[in-house]
């Protein structure tokens, strides 16, 4: 089975019982081992299957419009596509890529808070109509260029992360709606909806309760101009663990049932992203240099264990200007494992890991606890299927990572149940049964 970087027709493994992502990553690493110690992810689609069984399970109510902009391969989209799933887009080319991949424009809603005039243009001419607005200067450049826009006012939230605001970065506030509605009503732009976006780092469930209460307003005000509204954007901010979407769905679930009950025509929607595709997404780097360092200068991090013990800096192939480009932005959420089988006994060293670029910014992990490495050993990260598959930059020529798709044959059994099927939802999908059980020394490659 190859990785494909840039053709739509990737090969998806499927995976005999008894063979697991474990046995997967072991042979692609002894692959590349021989092959030239390039990083790559592995991708188990299945979970993509189970993370969308348990929305179903939880708020069924609420329909998923997926943020292509957290992970945009083929084979992600694909496989939302087939499962129902609407999506979010920001930009030109993740509609254009929707569109050949034969996404329908009534499953793309336009989330971009600043538009480019060109893009409002293109969504136009493929039929993308639901957009969101926030300012009356998007609301002019959108009744300019989109005659059959349907706009969703974007309101903002109150949530505050580490005493910082965190949503009212975009958003209107609940006193400028009014104004907006009378800009649109004047600029004979159609008003369907209000959307709200609550961080996944807010961790007070009252913000659902103030944004809820706000987007009932806006119903209500814009009634009063004869819009008629039927859509609710509740945004994004869902982590991916079934406790916090049960969470959130506790909150809001009686709300919704006040403000926008069933059978009032009023359609729930959510862009969840990180929550699809985290987990799904696997990846292996190797260490290209090590460089020992006196132990005081990881003083303020955890574990120091004594200045007369060495620690280690590490660098790695891939790095903030790569996978790791989220980083810049936001605290890594994965702890890395050691590929190489180690004793239990094994003394752990203070260590940091670092990209290969040798910029001070490029640091991975500032202090963790490590065997003894070597250059050429392999680190592996889990939940890196959001916001790691950017453009790379050109430094020092980095390669973006392959990546190897599978499924176990149960998952896929699920699919079929389901009713989907790789002849008529997934066209590029290519099923390439293993008969393979792999163990450490074996090499699980099966041509595309």
């Amino acid at each position: 089975m190859k990785g494909f970087i840039d053709d739509a027709n990737y090969s998806v493994g499927l995976l005999d019982e008894g063979t697991n992502l474990g046995n997967v990553i072991d042979n692609y690493v002894y692959e590349h081992t021989l092959t030239g110690k390039n990083a790559f992810f592995v991708g188990d689609l299945g979970k993509i299957v189970k993370k969308h069984s348990q929305w179903q399970n939880v708020v069924a109510q609420i329909k998923p419009f997926y943020t292509v902009k957290c992970n945009s391969t083929p084979a992600v989209l694909e496989i939302l596509a087939a499962l129902g799933i609407g999506f979010a887009c920001s930009s030109k080319n993740e509609m254009a890529l929707l569109q050949e991949l034969g996404v329908s424009p009534e499953n793309i809603i336009y989330i971009s808070p600043c538009k480019q005039v060109s893009q409002i243009k293109y969504a136009a001419k493929i039929g993308v109509n639901i957009m969101t607005c926030d300012s009356e200067i998007e609301l002019k450049k959108i009744a300019r260029n989109h005659p059959n826009a349907k706009v969703l006012l974007h309101i903002a939230t109150e949530d505050t992360i580490g005493g910082e605001e965190g949503s009212m970065k975009f958003g209107t506030t609940l006193k400028n709606c009014r104004h907006l509605l009378e800009c649109a009503k004047e600029l004979d732009v159609q008003i369907i909806g209000v959307k709200f976006h609550v961080s996944s780092a807010c961790k007070e469930s009252q913000v659902y309760v103030h944004a809820l209460s706000d987007a009932r307003c806006v119903f209500d005000m814009a009634g009063e101009f004869g819009f008629t509204m039927n859509m609710l954007d509740i945004g994004g901010g869902f982590t991916g663990t079934e406790f916090q979407l049960e969470e959130v769905n506790h909150v809001i679930s009686p709300l919704l049932d006040i403000y926008f009950p069933e059978g009032s025509g009023i359609k729930i929607i959510s862009e969840p992203g990180s929550y699809y595709v985290s987990s799904a997404f696997t990846l292996a780097v190797n260490i290209i240099a090590k460089k020992v360092v006196e132990n005081d200068k990881f003083s303020s991090g955890v574990g120091k264990t004594g200045s007369d013990e060495p620690a280690f800096m590490y660098y790695m192939n891939d790095g903030v200007y790569g996978s790791f480009a989220s980083k810049l932005s936001e605290d890594l959420n994965t702890i890395p494992e050691v590929h190489k089988k180690y004793k239990e006994d094994e003394p752990l060293f203070t260590s940091s890991l670092w990209g290969p670029s040798c910029d001070e910014l490029d640091q991975i992990v500032e202090n963790c606890l490590l065997p003894e490495l070597n250059v050429g050993d392999w680190l592996i990260f889990d939940n890196m299927g959001a916001d790691s598959f950017h453009e790379p930059s050109a430094f020092n020529d980095f390669q973006r990572p392959a990546i190897y798709y599978m499924m176990s044959f149960s998952d896929w059994y699920e699919m079929q149940d389901a009713g989907i099927t790789s002849d008529t939802m997934m066209k590029n999908f290519f099923f390439v049964p293993s008969c393979i059980q792999l163990s450490q020394e074996d090499s699980f490659s099966t041509e595309a």
